[in-house]
């Protein structure tokens, strides 16, 4: 809360003090009044020192109003107010820092589960070293129970481990070997060899700490405007009790409108919304880069979503075999495709590979490889020249069409992309590929809808009719098929254009210009990706679709909160400033119920800790 955030404790001598007055003016009157100046000291001395630190960085803020109405307060001879308002100010601020350090609980949690110690297999010896000392590559042993000290990938054993702390995910999640672990996880049973891939601060555990801490330091562009809203208020209300005082010839007036015009209930009120929100959403593996992103999502109406790996798994399977000649059998067909693509990097051939292995199909290794950029494969198996890919492929190479334009187009109308194979230059078949959509992807649209979001398009690279399938199971309202990387950010653009406010969803790096264009960057399933945790303005840690919806929700939440807490602030300052111009409102009464209102905002702030 820049100049204005207080950290001092209640004075407990002053609560003492005061009370000792009182007791001692029932049977002493006399004796009250050096208590009462003593308690104003002891209460006062922190918010004095505070006010002349500001001063000093030539801010006028919300102490130096306190300083000088209880400083005021003992010169007139009403020490009771001194002793009252110096008092409740201190009270309400210990209790504002205790608040403060509720809302950042998210990030202590993550703090608390980061390991602090790892067993390394060293020379066949098992050796406890502290977790930020493992090397890449070490062997790390995960035992039942403990906790996973590094990022890294498991070599061998199996067993269930809880990622929520990391993920959000409240199941825990089955590993064996070739999966990965992160750092901060906790196996629930088994024991796993994890290869160390990322230590110390090179650990997805680290950077969402690293996240947390900047995002809820962050400004806002609702908080920049009150700061500056601060730096001219005060003079106001300064200027505003010197001349109701000059008029009125009444110091007490005067002083009890500058108690009366600290506006702290408006100072904290967006920065407690914000830091309580970022926490919320760190506890559910949504990783926010700051306030100001958080109060934009909340604006989002539109939301641009990539095909692959977002609304699909991301792992393509074959789903098709036709057979085209009639002398060769299904197998015959899956045969000759998974021995041409053997030698292929290209994605779709490791869904062909897949098949013909479950089939048990005899792949072997081609005599020669040719790939063909955008349209398939040229090999020569066992002598015989075999062209797999696209119908253009197979034209190109002058083979007729014997069936194949018609059934790669029965293909993609079913949402497949089509691979025709031709052996010897004659067409013997097709195969069929589709990217599984996700069983979520449906009702996350439907919850994108219903949270207000008028418009979700879907920007893929693959096919019209592959994308229109995905998108007739899904029901989103768009799609733009076909585009290149900087075909996505043309296609935001578009969209901002049209007066939309855009979130892109993606998986950070391959649409990395569309998610930097968009005015809301979204990475799915960031856990274990750099680039996405420090690049993303909003990261999902987890891989599901779900949390989507919950994020914009989130964000709606919390900028609902902040306008609540600006309204009672602004009343309850204009109030208390009415009631004092025309009497009834005295110096400690107005500093109760200011401090009131500085609760009512952190209390209606905490509200976001809990799930909606």
């Amino acid at each position: 809360m820049t100049t204005l955030t207080r950290r001092w404790a209640v004075p407990a001598g002053s609560g003492a003090l005061i009370l000792a007055a009182l007791l001692a003016g029932l049977v002493a009157p006399a004796a009250r009044d050096p208590l009462m100046v003593a308690a104003a000291a002891v209460a006062g001395a922190p918010v004095l020192r505070s006010a002349v630190r500001a001063l000093s960085a030539r801010v006028v803020g919300i102490e130096l109003l306190v300083s000088v109405a209880a400083v005021g307060a003992i010169v007139i001879g009403e020490y009771w107010e001194a002793a009252a308002v110096t008092f409740l100010f201190a009270v309400g601020h210990a209790l504002e820092s205790a608040t403060l350090g509720r809302t950042r609980a998210a990030l202590a949690e993550l703090v608390a589960v980061a390991p602090d110690v790892a067993v390394v297999l060293r020379d066949g010896e098992q050796v406890e070293v502290p977790a930020a000392e493992v090397l890449p590559g070490e062997v790390v042993l995960v035992k039942n129970g403990a906790k996973v000290p590094v990022d890294g990938e498991v070599t061998a054993g199996s067993g269930a481990v809880d990622e929520s702390a990391v993920t959000g995910e409240s199941v825990p999640v089955d590993k064996t070997a070739g999966d990965v672990v992160y750092a901060g996880t906790v196996s629930l049973g088994g024991l796993l060899h994890v290869r160390a891939t990322g230590t110390g601060a090179d650990t997805t555990l680290a950077r969402i700490i690293h996240r947390v801490e900047e995002a809820q330091d962050a400004r806002a562009r609702t908080q920049a405007f009150l700061d500056r809203f601060a730096r001219w208020y005060t003079p106001a209300i300064i200027v505003l009790a010197v001349v109701a005082g000059l008029l009125s010839r009444d110091v007490e007036l005067a002083l009890t409108l500058l108690v009366i015009g600290c506006p702290g209930a408006l100072v904290i009120a967006v920065p407690v919304a914000l830091v309580a929100g970022i926490g919320r959403g760190a506890r559910d593996g949504i990783l926010v880069k700051g306030g100001d992103h958080l109060e934009t999502a909340a604006r989002v109406d539109a939301v641009a979503l990539d095909k692959t790996g977002t609304l699909t798994t991301g792992r393509p399977v074959l789903t098709d075999v036709v057979v085209l000649d009639d002398r060769l059998t299904r197998t015959d067909v899956l045969a000759w495709a998974a021995r041409a693509e053997a030698g292929s990097e290209h994605p779709l051939a490791r869904p062909v590979l897949d098949a013909a292995r479950r089939a048990g199909v005899a792949v072997g290794v081609p005599g020669r490889t040719e790939p063909v950029p955008g349209r398939g494969v040229v090999a020569v198996v066992e002598g015989t020249r075999v062209v797999i890919g696209s119908p253009g492929l197979l034209a190109a190479h002058g083979i007729a069409d014997g069936g194949a334009a018609a059934a790669a187009d029965d293909l993609a109308r079913r949402g497949r992309t089509p691979l025709v194979l031709a052996v010897d230059g004659q067409v013997v078949g097709a195969l069929g590929v589709a990217d599984t959509v996700r069983a979520e992807a449906a009702p996350m649209v439907a919850a994108l809808h219903a949270a207000g979001v008028r418009r979700v398009v879907m920007l893929t690279g693959d096919t019209a009719a592959v994308a229109a399938e995905v998108a007739r199971v899904t029901g989103v309202d768009e799609v733009r098929a076909g585009l290149l990387p900087e075909d996505k950010l043309t296609a935001v653009r578009e969209l901002q254009r049209a007066g939309y406010v855009v979130a892109m969803v993606g998986d950070g790096v391959n649409d990395a210009p569309a998610l930097a264009t968009a005015d809301v960057g979204v990475a799915m399933g960031a856990a274990g990706t750099a680039v996405a945790v420090e690049t993303a303005d909003i990261a999902l840690m987890g891989d599901r679709l779900s949390r989507l919806p919950e994020a914009l929700a989130l964000a709606r939440r919390t900028v609902r909160t902040i306008r609540q807490n600006i309204a009672v602030a602004l009343v309850t300052v204009a109030v208390l400033l009415a009631g004092v111009l025309l009497g009834g409102v005295t110096m400690s009464v107005g500093m109760l119920v200011h401090e009131a209102s500085v609760l009512v905002v952190i209390v209606n702030a905490m509200r976001l800790l809990r799930r909606a």
